[in-house]
């Protein structure tokens, strides 16, 4: 090693917030071992009323602006149905995507005026289910609007819709999406197609809904305010927007230290312009990649360092102003439009952990130290290039720390299996059977993408209220066994 790779060596650190709840089940080894013998690897566990407090936080928002509100909680964010069960017993909605996700919600006892299906691609079988259940299905665009017409029809009911709009403005530019109707269109295309003596005559039009890419407060600001003015004029039309939905996107915040956030984003540019060993499996740039001798792209990650985040950015969004200086909340007020929402992720901050167990260590043909986990990548796998928080190792046994860093991989016959493709410092080699816990991976990170290739099971989920001071195995709920 030169003197400029010794002195840069180092591997930054980018340290999770982590409950308290989450270092109680990583000291209890023997609690751990249980769970591992009982329901095997990996194992994703959810604390109920932490997810409860989040709800909380975001209702007391909404509540000091005095706004008419109902939120919602994303069920495409995790599978885990004891999740619904608290939705529905704290009285919030839940946002459907698929059949399934509407069947189980009903069948878990969530009511129809709380549930809503924004599903990207609306079967026959969604169709129908949502409109024998009176739920409201939010449309994308005339194809799905006689889709669901026509099946209304068949059913001699009437459909309950919303309708999406996209390609707001923004600081002078149209904001792009491949979902929804276009805003300078919506208000025509409603008031000449929906009605009793229109084409889609039994379409009962209730409301308005967005959701934007990216996490700007002042684009979902402008958005709201641009939604606020078509339900402006489809009131001169008779069309009353009984509530206006601004999706999700919630920013949340992962890190304790913007500094090692910083210094992280500083350091994988420098790895992938080759001034520094790197940081990530075979230095892959995780968005950024050198052209020409020149370093090109942006950080594919999530931004998992944010100063607002959560009821913050809610705030942020409710205090926009348009240009006649009026907030969107006292517009939503003006208009009596109950405002709704899917925080996604962020209802699930600090709710859930995944555990997986060592099955090996070894090191690959590039010297690289490889530790086997009981688990693929499928079960802890992004929708972004990578998740960038340290994990928790508990060693079963002590032993000296001498200081190691390696890679996490998977079961997967896949060379690019790697649970995470950031280099891992640690204190020590792990033993087999001990135990690896990833930090507030409820959101999108435990199912979003978990498969059954292998004819592996899928991960096992419980679910506890982590208000006790001590946990046994008796406290945490088998997901299979909640109806």
């Amino acid at each position: 090693m030169n003197a400029i790779e010794d002195k840069i060596a180092v591997l930054p650190s980018l340290t999770p917030r982590i409950a308290p709840w989450m270092r109680q089940v990583a000291n209890d080894k023997v609690l751990q071992q249980q769970l591992f013998e009982t329901y095997g690897s990996p194992i994703n566990v959810h604390a109920l009323d932490k997810f409860e407090k989040n709800i909380m936080a975001y209702q007391e928002v909404l509540d000091r602006h005095e706004l008419e509100h109902l939120i919602f909680y994303a069920r495409k964010a995790n599978k885990s149905k004891a999740l619904v069960a608290k939705a529905k017993a704290t009285g919030i909605g839940v946002d459907t995507a698929s059949f399934n996700e509407l069947k189980q919600s009903l069948e878990v006892g969530v009511a129809s005026d709380k549930l809503v299906s924004t599903a990207a691609i609306k079967n026959e079988d969604l169709i129908k289910l949502a409109i024998l259940n009176d739920v409201v299905l939010i449309l994308d665009n005339e194809d799905e609007c006689r889709a669901v017409s026509q099946i209304a029809t068949q059913l001699n009911k009437r459909a309950i819709v919303g309708f999406r709009v996209s390609g707001f403005y923004h600081a002078g530019e149209k904001l792009y999406s491949r979902f929804g109707f276009d805003v300078d269109s919506v208000t025509d295309f409603i008031i000449k197609n929906v009605g009793w003596d229109k084409e889609f005559d039994n379409l009962e039009y209730r409301g308005l809904h967005f959701h934007l890419d990216g996490y700007s407060t002042s684009q979902r600001g402008e958005a709201l305010h641009q939604t606020l003015q078509i339900a402006e004029e489809l009131r001169s039309e008779k069309f009353e927007t009984l509530f206006i939905d601004i999706g999700g996107g919630f920013l949340m915040n992962y890190l304790e230290d913007e500094e090692e956030w910083n210094a992280f984003k500083t350091q994988l540019k420098d790895a992938v312009q080759g001034n520094r060993l790197p940081i990530t499996f075979q230095n892959q740039g995780l968005g950024y990649e050198m052209i020409d001798g020149v370093l090109h792209g942006n950080l594919a990650t999530y931004p998992y360092y944010n100063t607002i985040h959560g009821p913050q950015f809610l705030e942020e969004i409710l205090d926009f102003i348009n240009a006649d200086k009026k907030t969107a909340a006292f517009r939503l007020k003006e208009q009596s439009i109950q405002l709704r929402m899917e925080p996604g992720r962020s209802l699930l901050d600090q709710v859930g952990i995944t555990m997986a167990k060592v099955a090996f260590r070894k090191r690959d043909s590039e010297g690289s130290l490889l530790i086997g986990l009981e688990m693929n990548m499928s079960q802890l796998m992004s929708s972004s290039a990578d998740f960038l928080l340290d994990p928790m190792v508990v060693h079963m046994q002590s032993k000296e720390d001498t200081g190691i860093e390696g890679y996490f991989v998977g079961a997967y016959c896949l060379e690019r299996d790697v649970i995470l493709k950031r280099k891992i410092a640690l204190k020590q080699i792990p033993d087999i059977g001990d135990v690896v816990i990833f930090i507030n991976t409820a959101g999108y990170m435990m199912h979003f993408f978990e498969t059954e290739a292998h004819l592996f099971d899928l991960s096992k989920n419980l679910s506890m209220d982590t208000s006790k001071e001590q946990f046994g195995i008796d406290d945490f709920i088998d997901d299979t066994l909640i109806n």
